[in-house]
């Protein structure tokens, strides 16, 4: 069984839910966490553990499962009318077209918070344990996915500099996708050398994620994709920005700068691998 399978084994295991009398908060939690999805941060931390200390592995699961619901609990709210008013996701209608937006709203803040429940419950070390939660909410929080998607909100109908919607990007989507990698290192004890390599890589992979998101969104259909596409049109994008061919090479360049080959080879490899797969 390879990871992606590990953990939606898991995932189907230990979906969230709550003894009440409510008639279907249960469904709706389950909704988004059952429609699909890439996993990739989640298959990003368990790549780092598979590589570091396999022996690990199922203790991590739990740690993966808290950044899927991080992901999941962004989503939802990015999809909200306030924000990106979106009908559909994963193929399926949004949640709060499936239901309400007040459900919408309360099913991110309850798996934004089951998130750090579940850290706090790790079999690790107390110490590693603080450090999963002060990483994740480092890179999840006001100082990275919060401001990134404040700025996106605010500056949705006003054009940006590169270096800006560098900024906005790095801080929305690649500090959780980086996080996602430096959460691995830490389950494994890695040195704080290493770790920041890692967290590094993982910066630069966040930005490349975004960019191939951006072209995915002008070179493929909205039956494929499994939500609206060419919806960026007039979006600050890095394709609206640059255009679609230096859009690309951009994206080369920067998996080159990844430089994955100063990483130990089974690491190297393991990513190597997600990145054939996702970008």
């Amino acid at each position: 069984m390879n990871v992606k399978e590990l953990f939606l084994a898991h995932l189907e295991k230990n979906l969230p839910k709550v003894q009440s009398f409510h008639p279907f908060f249960n469904q709706a939690l389950e909704q988004m966490l059952k429609a699909g999805g890439k996993h990739f941060r989640a298959q990003l931390l368990l790549k780092v553990v598979e590589s570091k200390k396999p022996s690990l592995l199922n203790v991590a699961l739990d740690a993966a499962l808290a950044l899927e619901f991080i992901h999941t609990y962004s989503l939802i709210h990015d999809d909200l009318p306030a924000m990106d008013n979106a009908d559909f996701r994963r193929s399926i209608p949004t949640l709060h077209k499936s239901y309400d937006e007040a459900t919408a709203i309360l099913v991110g803040d309850a798996l934004n918070t089951e998130a750090f429940l579940l850290l706090c419950r790790l079999n690790l070390k107390k110490s590693i344990r603080l450090k999963l939660i002060h990483t994740l909410a480092l890179n999840a929080g006001l100082r990275g996915m919060i401001i990134g998607q404040a700025l996106d909100c605010h500056f949705e109908n006003k054009k940006l500099k590169l270096k800006e919607l560098e900024f906005l990007h790095t801080h929305k989507t690649a500090k959780l996708i980086a996080a996602s990698l430096k959460m691995g290192c830490e389950i494994c004890e890695l040195s704080s050398k290493e770790s920041k390599k890692i967290y590094e890589i993982g910066l630069k992979l966040g930005l490349i994620f975004q960019i191939n998101d951006d072209i995915i969104d002008v070179t493929m259909n909205e039956k494929d994709l499994g939500k609206p596409t060419h919806h960026d049109t007039q979006k600050n994008s890095f394709v609206n920005l640059m255009g679609l061919e230096k859009a690309l090479k951009t994206k080369e360049k920067l998996l080159k700068e990844c430089d994955l080959e100063k990483l130990d080879s089974k690491l190297a490899h393991n990513l190597k691998n997600l990145i054939q797969q996702y970008l």
